[in-house]
């Protein structure tokens, strides 16, 4: 990243929020430099609020990703995305508020509204290398302008990389003045087990297509670390019987795939090798049970 921190030292909290599917989890993985937030096609797939840190030239920027704010799904898991999206808004001082270039609808004004009027905004433009028409942009960028007072409007592309470092200069400036909040090594404050489910559901979402959408969770049930050798054993939460099958695949084929991809990932970011060892288990309506969400993670 280059070298866009202000004069003196500034270090504060940035949320990451916006509607699903607008790129929140790609933004995060390429301001921190590495993968910490899972990455899919599909909507929903952040469910946890993700802390990423980016210390650079006497700036420290704590990002925070958020789950995209739900205005269609009222089940419970819903719910505590939402909350997540909410509780991740106190506190913070600042707020990337991300669209996607050339569309705003009802979905991005309510999750524009829940952000309280005297955070400070900058307005995250996101895939304009997918916008056909260049020529839309500026139109596009005036129509936004009147929702509120934005600090800055940035347009990029998070999956490629372009303008991210105007963006981190823009927050550079409006962070406040302070010392660094972890160390300057730092890249997250998630527990290597928490990251871990992650990249695991990752894949699971990433390979089983639109076969089982969003009836699925991953609860490590074991994590043990030998030297350098990670051992986790994880089972994989499906709602339905029928479910079991299609995560497993025939011949188990379609579980190996998961999980060895998944343990290539978990490798790379350990720093050391990974013993995987995944199963599935059936838990019937977990997805609208509060109890089995809080054993799950899900506050």
């Amino acid at each position: 990243m280059p070298d866009t921190a202000p004069d003196a030292s500034r270090a504060g909290f940035v949320a990451i929020v916006g509607k699903p599917n607008v790129g929140k989890s790609t933004l995060l993985n390429r301001l921190v430099g590495q993968k910490i937030s899972i990455v899919s096609s599909k909507a929903q797939t952040t469910r946890h609020r993700i802390r990423g840190i980016l210390s650079a030239n006497g700036a420290q920027f704590v990002f925070v990703d958020t789950p995209g704010f739900q205005t269609r799904h009222r089940n419970a898991l819903n719910r505590a995305m939402n909350r997540n999206v909410v509780q991740a808004l106190a506190g913070v001082d600042l707020v990337f508020f991300v669209v996607e270039a050339g569309y705003f609808d009802d979905d991005d004004r309510e999750a524009l509204a829940v952000v309280p009027p005297e955070i400070k905004v900058v307005l995250v433009i996101n895939k304009v290398d997918l916008l056909a028409d260049k020529r839309r942009l500026l139109p596009f960028i005036d129509s936004l302008r009147n929702l509120r007072e934005f600090s800055e409007i940035v347009p990029l592309s998070a999956e490629r990389g372009h303008h991210c470092e105007v963006l981190v200069a823009a927050a550079a400036r409006l962070l406040p003045a302070g010392a660094p909040l972890y160390g300057e090594d730092e890249i997250t404050d998630h527990s290597e087990r928490f990251l871990a489910a992650e990249f695991l559901r990752e894949k699971l979402f990433r390979l089983l297509g639109d076969e089982l959408p969003y009836g699925l969770a991953v609860e490590i049930e074991r994590f043990e670390i030998e030297g350098e050798l990670r051992r986790v054993h994880a089972a994989i939460i499906v709602d339905k019987a029928a479910h079991k099958g299609i995560v497993i695949g025939k011949g188990g084929g379609k579980l190996k795939r998961v999980a060895s991809e998944a343990r290539v990932e978990m490798e790379k970011l350990f720093g050391g090798k990974v013993f995987l060892e995944t199963w599935v288990k059936v838990r019937s309506g977990w997805a609208d049970d509060e109890r089995a969400l809080k054993s799950l993670g899900y506050e």
